[in-house]
């Protein structure tokens, strides 16, 4: 089976600079890196440069649920593009847009191929709206 490449967007009422060090800054992340409000992420380490490595260790509250999410930055723009492989061997690509009062954030990612795209889509759209709330909160 094939992986095709996914696409998750969101518009966040921030300058790009402000929403580039929140993206990028482990204490940040942990705050809202999550799929749900019963989901956190307790542990990150983020060597953000290229052929530096992070890793975001995603939980279930309750425990009973957990995933390291990990990989290698193959290529970073500040304020503009990050590019990394996953541990598994996916590619990702996140470009930053600045516009008017506005940041986009575009996510491309390759798809797993043991889950449904749509799925997919929707867990990292779920990150997605978590960050975008807890900039505009």
């Amino acid at each position: 089976m094939k992986t095709e490449i996914l696409t998750v967007q969101i518009l966040i009422e921030d300058n790009i600079e402000s929403v580039w060090e929140k993206w990028t800054t482990p204490n940040d992340i942990k705050i809202w890196d999550n799929l749900s409000d019963l989901w956190h992420t307790p542990v990150v380490i983020n060597n953000l440069k290229v052929g530096g490595r992070f890793l975001y260790r995603m939980e279930s509250k309750d425990k009973s649920e957990g995933f390291d999410f990990s990989g290698t930055y193959t290529q970073i723009i500040k304020h503009e593009l990050i590019e990394y492989i996953t541990t598994d061997g996916r590619k990702v690509s996140i470009e930053f847009e600045h516009l008017n009062d506005f940041t986009i954030i575009v996510q491309n990612f390759e798809s797993d191929i043991n889950n449904c795209s749509e799925t997919q889509k929707a867990g990292w759209v779920s990150v997605l709206e978590s960050f975008k709330n807890y900039v505009e909160g």
